[in-house]
């Protein structure tokens, strides 16, 4: 566990809030469940497998869960595989934010694969962010799957975040169905280097009346790195809104795609998108040299500024 709080650390987590009695977590190592905590409201079913663990999270009809819950998936040795296989229910009228840390700070031959289903019931609301922190040596495959269902007059917003250390290879896919009157937020942030490979699928299924939902990336790979983002929106139902917005910054020898896809089958549906893929920019770059950072250290400020 004191290994485990090291790691935590460095994807941005804190660690007394695995360690309060007061506050719902769960952290999952390799194929170990070490710890869960459980609070009132909250109902967590947990089973280890072979090559990781089951968990299905519950969010009890009506309770608004005050403080976030915290997951902490991890695989401490060099080499290793954990496969989570996840489903989280917000019931009617009930709110949560999750917050999942995926730590792997020695990976060199490491892979971890999530599986996930997410459903929000009538007026329900969840936030899940996802940090994650992979070492320096890039030698890790992560592969998040998600299916959500948003129900009617729900709000779902989903934040992953991939800026330090070394990416490896990541292929994330979001498939979402949104209904009546719901909202949807997805926001990734990744940075790509050396020889680090990023595939990005995200896509949103305006399925009910009056839904709306952005889908928003940013995106920065230098070295030799490859990044393709694919952004979908679907306007399939009456007075829906969509957006999508891609931003991608390449450097050195990195190569980067954005594929915006927009389609709609009902008149009064509107869904839009924007891409942009450029170089750092090289006003800000002067400056910030003419202050006395060196250009290194100037890129990667510009960078870290458009991933903030």
């Amino acid at each position: 566990m004191e290994e485990i709080m090291e790691a935590y650390k460095l994807s941005g987590g804190m660690p007394e809030d695995l360690k309060s009695e007061d506050t719902a977590s769960m952290v999952v190592e390799g194929n170990r469940i070490l710890k869960s905590n459980v609070i009132d409201g909250l109902i967590i079913e947990k089973k280890e497998t072979k090559t990781g663990a089951k968990i299905k999270i519950i969010v009890e009809k009506g309770k608004k869960i005050k403080k976030p819950v915290h997951l902490c998936f991890s695989i401490l040795p060099k080499e290793g595989l954990q496969e989570i296989i996840s489903e989280i229910v917000v019931e009617e009228n009930a709110s949560a934010d999750i917050k999942a840390c995926c730590t792997f700070p020695n990976a060199q031959e490491v892979k971890h694969i999530m599986d996930a289903k997410i459903f929000l019931e009538k007026n329900s609301a969840l936030t899940y962010t996802e940090t994650h922190f992979h070492g320096s040596f890039g030698g890790i495959e992560v592969v998040p799957k998600s299916k959500v269902v948003v129900g009617e007059n729900c709000v779902f917003k989903t934040n992953f975040s991939l800026v330090t250390g070394r990416v490896g290879r990541l292929d994330i896919e979001y498939v979402v169905d949104a209904k009546k009157n719901s909202v949807t937020e997805i926001l990734t942030k990744v940075y790509g280097k050396e020889e680090d490979i990023i595939k990005i699928k995200e896509e949103v299924r305006l399925n009910g009346e009056g839904a709306r939902s952005v889908i928003k990336s940013r995106i920065a790979v230098k070295d030799n790195a490859v990044s393709e983002v694919l952004n979908i929106t679907e306007g399939n139902a009456a007075h829906v809104r969509g957006h999508v917005d891609c931003t991608e910054i390449i450097k050195d020898n990195a190569r980067a795609k954005a594929i915006p896809i927009v389609s709609v089958k009902n008149e009064s549906a509107k869904v839009t998108h924007e891409a942009a893929i450029g170089t750092v920019d090289k006003k800000g770059l002067e400056t910030l040299m003419a202050h006395g950072l060196e250009k290194d250290k100037a890129v990667d400020l510009i960078i870290e500024g458009l991933l903030n």
